[in-house]
């Protein structure tokens, strides 16, 4: 029995629970909730009640609810056909709005008369249809410059205009703006010619202005700018002229200073001077002794020089002389530089005594004057002597010449003639030592040879007709003069007949060498 109560007991439990769970699941689908963007209207046996940003129980069975949307709308404006202004002119205007459903409960409820069972899309259409036909009488009644100059008025006008529509219909307009204004014939896009060509016109004549007083500017700059440089040019050149005095006051003192340093430097180099000349009569008296012993050995070599010089006169005689009128020259050199130093010694000597007796320096000054005087004049009469022995010595060469000469004159022209003869033929054949190539070119027909051996023979009897050329220019033949000498007179008859041959020979080719230059 006890367990029946119980299980009882439970089923009510559990079927208390459920129509609680019931309860609150039909309590909440009664309650209906909407936001602050959107508005609940409730329509039913109680009328009609609109609740915004709030929430309420809904009995199904009495009462219905839809929701409203009370967001902002946002769309273009851009009628289809032509606007027509005051002025006739067509143009297209687009323009933007915002409108949305006013806020108070009358105008939500006008608002959902009008539009709560229309989707978004055909909301729009339908309010911008209305703004289209506003727009429309709008345009017609002003121009295309209000158009584009002054929007802000057409905007005010359609606010002013479609407001009250916007009323009735539970809207209102928050705001209203003109886009773009366009037209097919460019009217707007010549509207603006004129005040351009105007603009143009002032901002050409500003920059004139502007360039007149920049102009007019850079002349002052340039002015001030002379007038600175001219200031600074003064400025600058009276700084140099008192540079300049400052540099030659301090040039003059330099000066100054610079000769009492001179002076000084003078007086202390005098008495240096006078120090260094009493030290240098002191070495010069030991030179003088070195030099006496040298002039002695040098004597002596010139004993065995005068020796040898002898020796070599008797085999050369012209050679000889000059020699000995050179050696001799010295000699009387060397004894005059002797003579001279000695005579320097002993002025010296005189002065060092004067000095030492008190006599100074100036008649030691006048001795070594007096030996340099003994010493020139001794070595001008040294240097005539050797003048007048080398003169001596010439003239008796030239008597030995002319004698020799004189006794042996056809031997002596004969052996010039055949001394010279080897000179003569080296400066003929010196050009070709200076031919860097000889290009020979022959036929071979000639009788004197071919080639080489042709150029050598034509140099060959250059030198053959060389005794020819000398008869012919001294008008002497050779084996006349060859007769005169006595030990060549017998071979003179033998050559005789073959030398007057080559004499023939020698002057037709004179000749021919004389007619082949007269030719070139």
């Amino acid at each position: 029995m006890f367990n029946g109560i119980l299980g009882l007991v439970v089923g009510g439990v559990l079927l208390l629970v459920v129509l609680v769970i019931i309860a609150i699941a039909l309590w909440a689908s009664m309650l209906r909730k909407v936001g602050p963007n959107r508005a609940l209207i409730i329509y039913g046996a109680g009328g009609t009640d609109v609740v915004t940003g709030g929430a309420k129980f809904v009995f199904p069975l009495i009462s219905r609810a839809q929701e409203f949307p009370l967001e902002l709308m946002s769309f273009d404006v851009a009628p289809a056909q032509d606007l027509y202004t005051s002025q006739g002119v067509a143009v297209n205007v687009e323009a933007v709005t915002q409108i949305k459903v006013r806020s108070d409960k009358e105008s939500i409820k006008t608002a959902a008369e009008q539009f709560l069972s229309k989707s978004q899309q055909e909301r729009e259409n339908l309010i911008r249809l209305v703004m289209e036909g506003h727009l429309r009488g709008i345009v017609g009644q002003l121009t295309v410059e209000d158009l584009v100059k002054d929007p802000e008025s057409v905007s005010a006008k359609m606010l002013k205009t479609v407001s009250a529509d916007m009323e009735k219909m539970g809207l209102e307009v928050i705001s209203f703006t003109i886009k773009d204004v366009r037209d097919k014939n460019d009217y707007i896009a010549n509207m603006g010619r004129p005040q351009i060509a105007e603009i143009r016109k002032q901002a050409d004549i500003a920059a004139a202005l502007a360039a007149r007083d920049t102009q007019i500017q850079q002349a002052q700059a340039a002015r001030e700018a002379a007038i600175a440089r001219s200031l600074a040019d003064q400025e600058r050149a009276k700084a140099e002229a008192e540079s300049q005095a400052k540099q030659a006051e301090y040039q003059r003192d330099l000066l100054l200073k610079k000769a009492a340093f001179d002076a000084e430097v003078k007086k202390q180099q005098a008495a240096a001077d006078k120090a260094y000349d009493i030290q240098a009569n002191i070495m010069q008296q030991r030179v003088v002794e070195e030099a006496i012993k040298v002039t002695e050995v040098e004597k002596h070599a010139q004993i065995r020089v005068q020796e040898a010089e002898i020796q070599r006169r008797e085999l050369e005689l012209q050679a000889t002389v000059q020699k000995a009128a050179e050696a001799e020259r010295r000699r009387i050199e060397t004894v005059a530089e002797a003579e001279r130093q000695r005579l320097i010694l002993e002025a010296q000597g005189q002065a060092d005594a004067a000095r030492m007796r008190g006599m100074g320096e100036a008649e030691a000054a006048r001795a070594r004057g007096m030996a340099e005087a003994e010493v020139i004049r001794a070595k001008g009469l040294a240097e005539a002597e050797v003048i007048r022995a080398k003169g001596e010595a010439e003239a008796e060469a030239m008597k030995v010449k002319a004698a020799a000469y004189h006794e042996y004159n056809q031997a002596a022209v004969l052996d010039k003639l055949l001394t010279n003869m080897p000179e003569i033929v080296r400066a003929i054949a010196e050009p070709l030592s200076k031919v860097d190539k000889v290009t020979i070119v022959s036929t071979g027909n000639s009788a004197n040879g071919v080639g080489a051996s042709r150029l050598t023979g034509d140099i060959m009897n250059m030198a053959a007709q060389i005794p020819a050329l000398f008869e012919l220019l001294s008008g002497v033949r050779i084996n006349e003069l060859m007769a005169r000498v006595p030990s060549l007179k017998g071979q003179t008859d033998q050559q005789a007949t073959s030398s007057d041959e080559r004499a023939s020979e020698a002057e037709a080719g004179v000749d021919r060498s004389g007619v082949s230059n007269h030719q070139a």
